[in-house]
Parts: C-alpha cells; structure tokens; sequence
C-alpha cells in the first residue's frame, strides 16, 4: 500500500516545480501588460510574421506605459520594415527626445537611413551615438559598412580596424574588412612567381609561371588588368586577362572577367567568367556563376560557394561542376582561413579533389576529353606591413596527367601587392 504522506509530499513538490513556469509563462502573455504585450509583439512579428498585429500590441503597450523605450525602438523598426518611415523616424525621435542615453535607438535609426539609401542621414545619426558610446562595436560596425557604401574606404577601413584592435575574433568585423580591404587604396599593383616540379612524370620539366597586374578601385567597383606568363610542356605562352567586381547593391557584388592568349596548350586561347555574390547575415557569404574555356573547342564549367565566419576563422566550400555528353565533371574543396590580424593577415589551408578553372596552374588540363583524376592540398600564407602584403603558398597535386597515369606536382608560390 503506498503512503499518503509520501504521494503528498511528491505532488506538493511536483507543484513547486512547475507553478513559478507557469506563472511566468502567464506573465509573458499577459496583454494586460506593458511586458506581456511586448512578447506577444514580437511572436506575432517573428513567428506569425503578422507585423499589422505587433503594432497593434506594441501601441496598447505604449498606452500604458509610454517610456518604454524597448518597445518604442521595436515600433519604430516594425514601420521600417514596413516602409513606414515618417513613422518610424517619430518613434526614434521621441526615445531621443526624451532619454538621450539609450544606445538601441542610433543603431535602429542608422539602419533605417541606411537601408533606404540615406547614407548622409545615416553617417549623421551614427555618429551621433559614437557621441554618447565611443566604445560600442555595434555602431562602430554600423559606421563601417555606412562609410563603405559613401566609398569612404579609407575612414570605413579605419573604423573597423577599430573595433578589430579590440576583438580580433569579432566574426562581423572580420567580414566588414574583407569586403573593403580592395578598397581602401584606390590603386594596387601585384607580381607574382610560382614554381611547379613533377614527380613520376617521365617527360615533364619544370613549369614556371608569373605575373603582373594592376588594379583600379572606380566608382563601379575594381578592375584588375593582368598579364600572365608560363613555361610549361617546354613552351612558352603569354596570357591576357581583365577581371572586375562591379557592386550592385549592399548585399549583392559581381565578378566579370575575360582573358585571351594565342598560344593555347600553354593557356586556353579564351577564359570568361561570371558570378553574383551575396554578403548574407549572420556572417555568410555566398556565389553561383559560370565560367567558360576555350581551347580547340568550348567547356563551360558551373560553380557554387558558400562560407561562413566564426570568430577569426572563414570555412568555405566550392563546387566545380561541367556538363558533358555522358556525366558531369565534378570538383570540390574546402577551405579553412585563420586571421591573426587584420583582413590580409591570414593563413589558409585548403583541400580537394579535381581541376579548377580558376587556377591557372591547372586550368590547361581541361583540355581533354577524359576526366583526369586530381587530389590537391594547399598551405598560404597572407602578411600585411602597412600597405605592402607579402603571400606565400605551397601546394602537392597527386594528379592523372593522362588516363591511368598519376604523379605528383609539387609547387612554390610567392606575392609581392602594394596599395598606393
């Protein structure tokens, strides 16, 4: 026989456990309250997506207790996104208004001018934040990516060095670098030498490969001209390329690009390509394009990117995938990058199977109609010291350079770019 006093004392137990849950439960959803409509604001924004409904809850909030300035700043960025921007901007000045020390609401009002193209406007209220809360990352960052869409690139790579000196893990600044590290000298120019030493390969002398280029940040974007050089199968061979970003929007950038050579073998007499990229949240980025060779006949080949910051690390991974009349062509790596410094102080490890069309070391070996077979490991190297980056890389390819015959090609690589 079970004792009473036992069952009694679990389900008093059982009691105290579960009614603080529910009573704060309760409280969360309390429309009677400022705080219990405040929660039922945002679960009808974010997981009805019902934002007619969270105004509706935030405004009988308001009417309760009208200084709260979370539920304020949430309104104002409500009618932002709903385009409601007179709206919005009455809400902000009013938290600015009545309580000046309230950092959420400069970073609410920041963001509305910038999404809506108002960088004047933008750089103004950040600023004005910065003012009150020098120290705070988020609007430094905001400040940031405002500076980048104005091309004030040298400022913007500035304030984000800022925040870097700080927290060199912070994953958002780390991507705000990378995308204006191009930027922030309007000119640049490269040279660069790779050494490539076969194994097991019976009649293949060392290759030697170099470059020079030059780059021009304009109001479009960057464009790059590029002349390349290599002796390899004991030819040599003179290539010309011109690559550009053009920007398309805050979120979205291009790649276009084109080269021409007439000693095909050496290089392919043609070489296009094209990708649209994204800079995605939570620290994502993102490619889909193409590109196109041209040896004695026409590969085009499709790729796929996506990566991610963590803390002062970029994982990525890239697809290569082409066509044909029987199967699809098929490469894949992955790469891994480690920033002990700024956006060009970095080391990189990549690995992966197939052959890239956009490395030059190998791109020529698309010109054949069987599938050859290439494994690849590669260690870089990326040191800044003031406006001079130094690279250095190394590479192993245990590679089919023609059907059921493999070696290794081992390669050296060193850069020199100067930003002026």
């Amino acid at each position: 026989m079970k004792n009473p006093i036992l069952i009694f004392l679990g389900k008093t137990c059982l009691l105290f456990f579960i009614l603080p849950a529910f009573i704060t439960a309760q409280a969360q959803t309390d429309t009677n309250t400022a705080d219990g409509l405040f929660q039922a604001a945002r679960k009808a924004a974010f997981d009805e997506k019902n934002y007619i409904l969270a105004k509706q809850y935030c405004h009988k909030a308001l009417a309760i207790s009208p200084g709260y300035a979370d539920i304020r700043v949430f309104l104002g960025r409500l009618y932002t996104w709903d385009k409601q921007l007179d709206s919005a901007r009455q809400n902000f000045d009013y938290i600015i208004n009545s309580q000046k020390d309230y950092a959420d609401v400069y970073a609410a009002y920041t963001d509305l001018e910038y999404w809506n193209n108002n960088n004047t406007a933008a750089l103004a209220k950040v600023n004005d934040g910065l003012q009150q809360y020098p120290n705070s990352t988020e609007l430094l960052l905001k400040k940031a990516k405002v500076l980048d869409a104005m091309r004030n690139y040298k400022e913007a790579g500035a304030t984000v060095d800022k925040v870097l000196a700080a927290d060199k893990q912070n994953t958002e600044a780390l991507a705000i670098a990378n995308r204006i590290r191009d930027n922030r000298s309007l000119n640049r120019i490269g040279i660069n030498y790779d050494y490539v030493y076969f194994t097991n390969f019976e009649d293949r002398d060392p290759w030697h490969l170099a470059s020079i280029d030059y780059s021009r940040q304009t109001a479009l974007g960057s464009v790059t001209a590029r002349i390349n050089y290599a002796n390899r199968f004991r030819e040599n061979g003179v290539q010309y390329e011109v690559d550009a970003y053009p920007r398309i929007s805050k979120m979205f950038y291009s790649y276009v690009s084109g080269g021409y050579s007439d000693n095909v073998g050496v290089f392919p007499k043609w070489r296009a390509g094209f990708s649209l990229y994204a800079n995605l949240p939570k620290s994502f980025e993102a490619e889909a394009g193409l590109r196109y060779l041209y040896f004695s006949s026409s590969t085009t080949i499709y790729t796929v990117y996506i990566g991610k910051y963590y803390k002062n690390y970029l994982f990525g991974f890239r697809t290569y995938l082409t066509p044909g009349n029987s199967n699809i062509s098929q490469s894949y790596n992955i790469t891994g990058r480690y920033y002990y410094g700024g956006a060009d102080d970095y080391i990189g490890l990549t690995a992966g199977t197939g052959i890239s069309p956009d490395d030059r070391l190998l791109n020529q070996q698309l010109n054949s109609k069987y599938q050859l077979k290439t494994y690849r490991a590669s260690l870089e190297l990326r040191h800044a010291i003031k406006l001079n980056i130094l690279t250095f890389n190394f590479s192993i390819n245990n590679q089919e350079y023609r059907k059921d015959y493999i070696g290794n090609q081992i390669q050296a690589g060193i850069g020199y770019m100067r930003r002026f």
